[in-house]
């Protein structure tokens, strides 16, 4: 008889099975406790390399040595996260399959075991899924509460005059609140929405885009006309009740793959005032008495008549005005885009433009400049790195300053003070600025306030000191008139950074609303560069409370939360704004940010703010230049077509490899799957009067997650808290609108306690803004469901409007 049929196969399956699994978890959990990293993988392959040599023995001791270690492993996964299901997942899974098999009845009697030893066994897996079992009913992420509902401000300011059935800037209106007074669809119908209609752009990416291609567009909309931007920056004209195309003009748009982005937010309005002068004193021109601003990425703003469709001819040069000539630096096309709809006033429109990332010190100029809203007339100029801003370039120094901080996202203006409020980055490289000047960093990140008429500085605030860890601030500020307990009013700026600060400031003076005070962070930076001793720490924020632990870290399985915890103990962090190293840093709240482009929704009559914050870790790992890493880039080098990976930043002592922090094994199989513990997506309800977070959700499912990897499969549809790209949407009705989520939803919550109160599956990612307003009486609630490739959600080209039955 062989040896096989003696000891029985079951026996010699469970004995293979578990020394295989004992010796990886002994390796790795011996390399990760080198690192520092917790013993208890190391522990739990010895207990199942013991398992094995028992099994194959025979031995019902197998049996009892597994028991001792479901009951280890169930006590150090709840004092490590206590009833949290998703960080219970890793600690459990294959734990329990594991003791259910060695429970099977044709497999326990093989290795020996009697009632005796499996019935410690059996008590102890029932307990551990006892554990889990309770866990799904409680959520130590979740905050719940109630937002206040009664008024404060029955009539904000508006000084734009938008009308309540229409949406006139990205915001709704240029301060910024993404709300609308519209009430028809509410919190308690909002269940009947159906589709309107729904049209197609029939302009999809193609081979030759760069690798970050988006869909970001939040429509405007007035006279009965919606206008909106698609893929390649085509401008289309939509009649808002019916959907149908009016027209479409095509900028003809200039792009190769070495763009870092290819993206269009939105188009800007203006109107021609009665007695309208230009900069020059000349009458405005009848023509074009309704014009739409189109940002155009190689570099160009063109002017559109709203009504015809045709470019307005007095506007620069026949309605194109070129932005990178003949005053920038370096006119590389890529290097200087401009992605979001500009600042229009009733004179000037105040142009900002992204520029490349962690390209060169050769680098076009983030300027802002200001053009006559009719002719095109350059009217000033705020070039932040020049000693100084406001001046214009002339034949002794006819470029502006190279790598100049820049603005990539939506400005906001109040019109009442004629303040424009640019939300500011760092010049670039991000990463390392040992070479910066002062003048340099004197106005980035943060907040600039300048006039409009002349582009004085008002005031700047800093958000963070010496930025190494390209904490631009990414969102439209929103402008909020707060009532104060004893009545008073106080013209509020709300500014969501990526750190998940909300800084709350007087827009009058920049002075702190909420105090941030100054506190102290890690030092240590690389080679030639330094850091500084403390940053501004918001006391409205929704950044985490306390560094990531052993605790945060996950993974699907075991198997994946020990390379992540291999991972996690070889690179460097010392908590927020640990500055970039050789070794690998881990930056969270990450490059990515906790806020992003879309930025706070506000119902300035509540003075209530939804927010959909994310929460996932980057690396940033500086990599010395060495032979095939040059100095300076070749002539007309192209971008990288993208914001992760490899970046060049030629011109400086190191590039930078910057990713999410994703299992290390699961991502070069394409699968990406973050090593930090879910939620990584949720909404939020700020109480504006009191400063207060009130309820916080995860938000979103596991159904999209796989879209991307190399075995894209779909999950179900279960609640874990996914990502989000593009803003929300809020309405007087208390109902929020979200589609940014990495899975492909609209959803519609109570924006009282943020539960989802109803829900409808769109054909691809919708990363970006919902828009509401109203025809006919009738409201309508519209998305563009575009995707993200470099996201990654599913690309599409679909325009759709929702409204009641």
């Amino acid at each position: 008889m062989s040896t096989t049929s003696k000891r029985g196969l079951w026996a010699l399956i469970t004995a293979a099975v578990f020394a295989l699994f004992g010796a990886i978890l002994v390796i790795g959990g011996a390399i990760d406790a080198a690192h520092n990293g917790p013993l208890y993988y190391l522990i739990f392959g010895l207990a199942l390399l013991v398992t094995a040599a028992l099994a194959w023995r025979k031995n019902q001791a197998a049996l009892w040595v597994y028991t001792v270690a479901v009951l280890g492993t169930l006590v150090w996964a709840l004092s490590l996260v206590g009833l949290d299901f998703w960080s219970l997942i890793p600690a459990l899974d294959i734990l329990l399959i594991l003791a259910i098999w060695l429970l099977l009845p044709f497999v326990s009697r093989q290795i020996g075991a009697t009632r005796a030893s499996t019935t410690p066994l059996a008590g102890a897996t029932a307990l551990a899924i006892v554990a889990l079992l309770a866990s799904l009913f409680t959520d130590p992420h979740d905050v719940s509460g109630n937002l206040p509902k009664e008024i404060a401000n029955a009539s904000p300011s508006d000084p734009e005059g938008v009308p309540d059935s229409e949406w006139h800037a990205y915001g709704r209106t240029q301060a910024g609140d993404r709300w609308s007074p519209l009430k028809q669809v509410n919190s308690e119908n909002v269940h009947n929405l159906k589709v309107a209609w729904h049209i197609h752009t029939k302009d999809l990416m193609t081979a030759n885009d760069p690798g970050e291609t988006v869909n970001e567009a939040t429509p405007l909309e007035f006279d009965n006309t919606l206008y909106l931007c698609s893929t390649h920056q085509k401008l289309f004209a939509i009649d808002a009740a019916t959907g149908n195309v009016k027209w479409v003009y095509d900028p003809k748009l200039q792009i190769n793959p070495g763009f870092q982005h290819m993206a269009c937010r939105g188009v800007s309005f203006h109107s021609t005032p009665e007695n309208a002068v230009d900069s020059d004193g000349n009458p405005a021109p009848t023509d074009c008495a309704k014009r739409i601003i189109l940002p155009v990425n190689d570099g160009r703003l063109i002017e559109i008549d709203a009504q015809t469709g045709q470019k307005c001819s007095g506007f620069a040069d026949n309605g194109e005005l070129e932005l990178r000539t003949p005053n920038q630096p370096y006119t590389t096309p890529g290097q200087y885009e401009p992605t979001s709809p500009p600042v229009v006033t009733d004179r000037v429109i105040v142009a900002n433009s992204a520029v490349t990332d962690n390209g060169s010190v050769k680098q076009a100029s983030g300027a802002t400049q200001a053009f006559d809203v009719y002719t095109g007339k350059r009217v000033w100029v705020f070039d932040a790195s020049n000693a100084d801003p406001n001046k214009m370039p002339d034949p002794d120094h006819p470029t502006f300053h190279p790598n100049s901080p820049n603005s990539w996202s939506v400005s906001s203006y109040d019109k009442n003070l004629n303040l424009v409020y640019i939300p500011m980055g760092v010049g670039t490289p991000d990463q390392w600025g040992g070479d910066r000047t002062k003048e340099s960093e004197r106005y980035a990140p943060g907040v600039i306030a300048l006039n409009a008429d002349t582009g004085k500085l008002a005031w700047f605030y800093q958000t963070v000191h010496h930025d190494l860890w390209d904490m631009d601030l990414p969102s439209q500020m929103s402008l909020v008139d707060i009532t104060q307990k004893d009545g008073t009013i106080v013209p509020a700026l709300y500014a969501p950074a990526k750190t998940g600060d909300i800084f709350v400031l007087d827009r009058r003076t920049g002075k702190e609303i909420v105090p941030a005070p100054e506190t102290k962070v890690p030092g240590g930076a690389a080679a030639g560069d330094y850091t500084s001793p403390t940053q501004p720490i918001s006391q409205l924020t929704l950044r985490p409370k306390k560094p990531l632990s052993d605790a945060d870290i996950w993974g699907g399985t075991v198997f994946d939360q020990m390379f992540c915890s291999i991972y996690f103990h070889s690179l460097r962090y010392d908590g927020q704004y640990t500055p970039p190293s050789t070794q690998g840093t881990l930056v969270f709240p990450g490059n990515l940010g906790m806020f992003e482009w879309g930025g706070l929704t506000v119902d300035p009559q509540r003075q209530i703010a939804f927010a959909n914050p994310i929460s996932l870790p980057f690396v940033s790992r500086l990599v010395p230049r060495g032979p095939n890493n040059p100095t300076w880039p070749e002539k007309e080098e192209h971008g990288t077509g993208g914001e992760t990976g490899l970046q060049h930043n030629y011109g400086i002592p190191f590039a930078v490899d910057l990713h999410p922090f994703m299992d290390p094994v699961l991502l070069p199989l394409g699968i990406k799957m973050p090593c930090r513990t879910p939620p990584w997506g949720m909404v939020a309800g700020i109480d504006l009067r009191t400063n207060k977070v009130v309820y916080i959700h995860r938000n979103g499912t596991l159904r999209d997650s796989m879209y991307g990897s190399s075995v894209p499969v779909q999950l179900p549809p279960i609640k874990i808290g996914v990502p989000s790209l593009g803003g929300p949407l809020s309405t007087a009705g208390n109902v929020a609108f979200l589609t940014g989520s990495m899975d492909y939803y609209i959803r519609a919550y109570d924006l009282t306690n943020g539960k989802v109160l109803w829900q409808d599956r769109l054909p691809a990612g919708g990363q970006s803004t919902p828009m509401t307003y109203a025809v006919n009486g009738k409201q309508y609630v519209v998305t563009y469901a575009g995707g993200h490739n470099s996201f990654p959600t599913r690309m599409g080209d679909d325009i759709i409007a929702y409204t009641l039955p």
